[in-house]
Order: structure tokens, then sequence, then C-alpha cells
């Protein structure tokens, strides 16, 4: 059985061969094991002597998990600087911290893939168009969103818009402030038939 983190692990590897620094920064934690679950997979890893990266073995208990939810991963690959907001990080500070730079470059490792396979320009505008890609779900969903809230407010008139929930509270209180009256009362007749 492929172990899931091997072709990760070769992908990777592969953008890092001629980047000496990262490596670097990689190497700093060398013998670490980190796991990175997204949605119902996960693949575990163990970073070498050289930066590079090569699956974990499975009893290896992991000094970083990176957990993200499958709806959340196109949003991160188009652009790994929102990590913070997108993945969960349980462990190591400063393994993730030294992952989460070295995703931040991904885009440009792709972009120069794209462009050594395919030529400057289309590389380019292909890299271009699979941020593009990215971005649909997240897009679709904000506006599926807005939509549905647009429906509800204006055309079903189930949700609340703010000037009612202001007339709502007013009531509320207007009431409280009766009820309120209300008891006194009593209580003044209350004690006046005693």
């Amino acid at each position: 059985m492929l172990d899931p983190a091997a072709i990760p692990a070769k992908i990777a590897n592969r953008a890092l061969a001629h980047e000496q620094t990262l490596r670097a920064q990689l190497a700093a934690h060398a013998g670490a094991v980190f796991r990175i679950v997204a949605g119902p997979g996960a693949a575990t890893f163990v970073i070498a002597d050289d930066g590079t990266l090569a699956p974990a073995e499975a009893a290896a208990m992991p000094a970083l998990t990176l957990t993200i939810r499958s709806a959340r991963l196109p949003a991160l690959l188009r652009d790994p600087a929102r990590f913070d907001d997108l993945v969960h990080v349980e462990g190591d500070a400063s393994l993730a911290a030294t992952i989460k730079d070295l995703g931040t470059t991904m885009p440009w490792f792709v972009e120069r893939l794209f462009g050594e396979a395919f030529g400057s320009i289309v590389g380019q505008r292909l890299a271009d168009g699979g941020r593009a890609l990215l971005g649909l779900p997240e897009y679709a969903a904000t506006r599926v969103g807005a939509s549905v809230a647009s429906y509800l407010r204006d055309e079903a008139n189930v949700a609340a818009t703010t000037a009612d929930s202001h007339a709502l509270a007013d009531e509320v209180r207007d009431v409280a402030a009766r009820v309120d009256a209300l008891a006194a009362r009593i209580e003044r007749l209350a004690a006046s038939k005693r």
C-alpha cells in the first residue's frame, strides 16, 4: 500500500531541490515529525538532516499536527498567507512557523515549475488560472450565503432587519415597563386592603 505521505513528500522535495535557504530552515528541525490532517486524510512526515521530507513511520509521534477542514483546503492553496486563519496548529510552534513560511513560498514554486514545463508566459497564465479555480469554492459559498440571507430578509420575511430588531427591543422595553408599573399598582392595592 502506498504511504499517503509519499507523493506530497516527493513534490515538496522537488520544489525544495534548488532552494538551499528553505532546506536549511527545515534542516534546523531535523528528525522532527509532523502530521498534516486534511479532512478525512492524513499524512505524517519526518524532516531529514538535509531539510528534505520523507514519510514517517506509522508509529511515530508527531511534534506538530496541522489540521485543515477539506472545504478550506482550496483557500489555503490559493492564498497560503491565510495559514493562521485556516489551519489549526497543535504542537511545536517553531516548526509550525517554519512550515508556514515554507507554505507562503509555494505559489512561487508552482509558478516556477509551470514556467519550466510550459514557458514563462504560459506557465504564469496557468498558475493564475489555477489560483482563480482554487478561489471558486470560497467565492461560491460567499455569494450563495449572501443570496440566501438577502432572500430570507427581503423576500421571505423570515430574517429580521436591523430596524425590526431595534423596534422589537423597544417594544420589549415598553412591555417590561408596563409590567413593572402594573406590579407596583398591585402592591399598592394589596397594601391598602390590609
